[in-house]
């Protein structure tokens, strides 16, 4: 999502309060393409964080998810379906990075061991 302060000045002449729906487009700044993340994982215990994708094609240009603000919670052999998007559509994916964080500055550090793992395009759902 977009925080409201980048759409301050086109909120502020209508009467308040002001409910509004955003769709992002194509066209910058405010484009957005959305990816439904779709992972199985293996680990025996629930983990519970946060996952970060990286997507890059073969001319080796890289984009980066958004963080999710909403922690998923992986257990073994479940699916867990996280819709993530990027600020640029990347065509020929050459290879997709993972990171998992839990966002905590203390205790122990956990993997999260990914079983199997689809990653779809919403806007171009052919690919």
């Amino acid at each position: 999502g977009y925080h409201a302060d980048r759409w301050k000045k086109l909120l502020i002449p209508y009467s308040s309060p002001t409910k509004a729906y955003f769709d992002t487009s194509d066209q910058d700044p405010f484009c957005m393409y959305s990816y439904l993340l779709d992972i199985t994982t293996w680990n025996k215990s629930m983990r519970r964080g946060f996952i970060k994708v990286k997507i890059t094609d073969y001319a080796g240009n890289t984009v980066e998810s958004q963080m999710n603000s909403e922690a998923s919670t992986f257990q073994q052999y479940k699916r867990v379906k996280i819709l993530t998007g990027f600020h640029q559509d990347i065509e020929n994916i050459a290879k997709i990075s993972l990171t998992f964080s839990t966002k905590t500055l203390i205790g122990p550090k956990h993997k999260l061991r990914i079983l199997q793992m689809k990653l779809k395009s919403l806007n171009n759902p052919k690919r």
